[in-house]
């Protein structure tokens, strides 16, 4: 009776330790997202936005007025849709937030799932094109004969090499089958 008694002892240690680690991982998960902003403000990385919400956009001193870039727009569609940027092209200064919208239309009477992936031209323009949202982020679901407009809201690093002058921004937006089983439906 003494063995079990200290098993049932250290069974009951055990599980005291295991409920203190279980409640201090559940507060570590639930405090590392206040954590984690308020280490990005105090180091000022990864600000978007002011202390009262708004963004600042006027007072950007990274914007070179000195130059600007033909952005050039592309829409590719490989699936049951239609897919355009709104817009052909816009000239940006580096720095500088712009918004494009891409317009997709459903053209089938069905749910689908799509995905568009973006490329670029010239090569050597991908590191600086900043993309701070994009409709390419995710996956889009789109029902039957539906329209959307989405946006795509960027900046070119000032660090763009000064020979670039024209960047093609291009999405291929296509179908992914066999991820949600009601698009069949």
């Amino acid at each position: 009776m003494g063995a079990d008694q200290e098993t049932r002892g250290q069974n009951r240690k055990m599980l005291g330790k295991l409920i203190v680690i279980a409640v201090m991982m559940f507060g570590f998960g639930y405090a590392l997202i206040p954590v984690y902003k308020q280490l990005c403000e105090v180091l000022g990385i990864n600000v978007l936005t002011q202390k009262d919400g708004t963004v600042e956009l006027d007072k950007n001193t990274q914007v070179d007025k000195s130059r600007s870039i033909t952005v050039e727009f592309d829409g590719n569609a490989q699936g049951p849709w239609r897919f355009r940027p709104v817009v052909s092209s816009m000239q940006v200064h580096p720095g500088e937030l712009a918004t494009v919208m891409y317009e997709v239309v459903n053209t089938q009477a069905r749910t689908v799932n799509a995905q568009a992936i973006p490329s670029y031209a010239p090569q050597s323009a991908t590191p600086h094109f900043k993309k701070v949202e994009c409709f390419c982020f995710k996956q889009q679901t789109l029902k039957p004969n539906e329209a959307r407009q989405m946006p795509v809201v960027f900046f070119i690093d000032p660090a763009l090499p000064k020979e670039v002058k024209t960047i093609t921004l291009s999405y291929t937006f296509f179908e992914i089958a066999g991820l949600d089983k009601t698009a069949a439906n």
